[in-house]
């Protein structure tokens, strides 16, 4: 059974640094696209970014310069760095593995991040001005 737990996340005043972590069992790690989604006080979900097992792939435009992802391979976790924090980042984030289910590609999925398969539980990241 797939397991992804989120840790991390918390509090942070804009311009501040945060790391949120995922820790996944259950599937072959080494070859799975992971993905750090966010669900925002906009209520719209999205990817913030994407990493395979050659390195990052994806960053959303506005995140792009500001975080960084990276996966250890010895300890099937994956990180989110996120640097230069902005209120706009506020939101839970989700750690997913593979085919999520949605079609996300547009910038935002479709349905709620919730309905994203394979996720963790959430990690709340909040950024205050």
């Amino acid at each position: 059974e797939t397991q992804l737990v989120e840790s991390g996340g918390g509090s942070a005043q804009t311009g501040g640094s945060l790391i949120v972590s995922c820790a996944a069992s259950g599937f072959s790690f080494d070859g799975s696209e992971m993905a750090w989604y966010r669900q925002g006080a906009d209520n719209r979900c999205e990817m913030v970014s994407l990493v395979g097992d050659d390195g990052p792939m994806y960053f959303a435009d506005s995140v792009k310069g500001r975080f960084s992802i990276a996966r250890d391979r010895a300890k099937n976790t994956i990180y989110l760095q996120m640097n230069s924090l902005k209120p706009e980042d506020t939101g839970v984030y989700y750690c997913a593995a593979g085919d999520v289910g949605l079609d996300c590609s547009g910038g935002s999925c479709p349905l709620p991040c919730v309905a994203l398969n394979a996720r963790g539980q959430g990690t709340l990241v909040t950024v205050s001005s």
